[in-house]
Parts: C-alpha cells; structure tokens; sequence
C-alpha cells in the first residue's frame, strides 16, 4: 500500500505539472494576442489587461491553472490547502466543463480562429477542459460532495453575470452576444443568463452523481 500510494502521488505531480504548463500557455498566449491588437490599433494597453481578466474563460482557466501549481508544490498555506481541497477542485471542474460546454454551444460557430489564436482558443475551451476533468478523477478523493456545495458553487457564475451585466451597462461591453442587453433587451439577457446558470447547476449535479459513483467503486475495491 505505501509502494502504491508513492506511485499515484508521482502520477498525480507528473500530470499536474504538465497541465499546469499547458494552462499557463495557453493564458499567456492569449493574453499576447489581447495585447498585441490593443497595440496595433493603438489602444490603451491597461485597457487591454481588464478585458482580458474579464472573461469567464480566462478567470476560470486561471483558476484552473493555480489549483493544478498548487498541487505541485509542497507548501501548506491557507491559499494553497484552498486550492487543494477536493471540494474546491470539483467547483471547479464544474465551472471549467460550463466553460467548455457553453463556448461549443454557443459560441463556436460566431468565428473561425487562426494561427496562434487558434492554439489558445482549442486550449482554453477544450483541452484544459477535459484536462482538469481527468485530474479531478483520476486523482483526487471521492464521497466528499453533497447538494450543498453545488449550491455553494452557484455563487461564482451568479455573481460574476451580475458583475458582466453591470459592466456592460456602464460601459456598454457585455463581453459574451447572449449577455447583450443593448441588443437582446433585457428579459432575453436575463433568460439567457439564467440558461447557463441552469446548464452550471447541472453539470454540478453530474459532478455530484459522479463523486458518488468514485466513492462506492472505490469501496468495492477496498480490502475487507
């Protein structure tokens, strides 16, 4: 048993490190390619540096990219056990799958990346995605979740399409189409918020349903 707990801690800091660095590149591609059209068209660079920690995707692939630097590392700060915790990593996994989802639904077909920015948008909306996904799984502990922390996670979707919403009141940027008052009005912004919010929760319960599932196999599995 000691011999195959080393071996899964290996594995786990060997796939952490490299989806680490896979995270990490593709926010810094993107944030190259934000900057480097704000310098184009000669645009304010401070400018450029809030649009881009503005998006969903971004915050949450950054989120992403800190808890997997965390797992690999020995440190024991309060920061550091946050982004650990299994409870954590699953909201998570439910914020980054809502990433991938909603942009391949709803997004996708609006433009047809290339070159660079390409590479970070199959990173950012795809890869990290499934990436994060399969550490949660193959790594981390199951039978912690309970309806509660799907509901506790619901916060950070809802409080950041408030925060959207009133950004882009006050400087007529919604940053996604589907959030676009000035275009949709209000009841179809708020509907289709509301949409996504629904898509968040479910997912959560499938992350739920799949924890639960983590925890009776692996109780199978244990010696009597």
């Amino acid at each position: 048993m000691p011999g195959k707990t080393l071996h899964l801690a290996c594995a786990q800091q060997r796939y952490a490190a490299v989806a680490a660095l896979l995270g990490w590149l593709a926010l810094a591609v993107q944030l190259y390619l934000i900057l480097w059209g704000r310098w184009v068209e000669q645009a304010s660079v401070v400018g450029g540096l809030v649009r881009f920690s503005s998006f969903f995707t971004i915050v949450t692939n950054t989120l992403v990219a800190v808890a997997l630097s965390c797992a690999i590392t020995d440190r024991h700060s309060a920061g550091h056990r946050f982004f650990r915790s299994p409870v954590v990593c699953a909201g998570i996994t439910t914020s980054i799958l809502l990433v991938g989802i909603a942009y391949n639904l709803l997004l996708r077909h609006l433009w047809t990346p290339q070159g660079w920015q390409r590479l970070a948008d199959e990173l950012l909306h795809d890869v990290m995605p499934l990436v994060f996904f399969g550490y949660w799984w193959l790594f981390l502990p199951k039978g912690v979740l309970g309806f509660k922390h799907v509901l506790a996670w619901m916060l950070y979707p809802a409080l950041y399409f408030i925060w959207v919403l009133l950004r882009g009141h006050v400087f007529g940027d919604y940053l996604y189409p589907f959030l676009d008052i000035g275009t949709l009005g209000v009841a179809k912004a708020l509907v289709n918020a509301l949409g996504v919010l629904a898509g968040f929760v479910g997912i959560g319960l499938v992350i739920l349903l799949i924890d639960k599932f983590g925890a009776r196999r692996r109780n199978r599995h244990l010696p009597e």
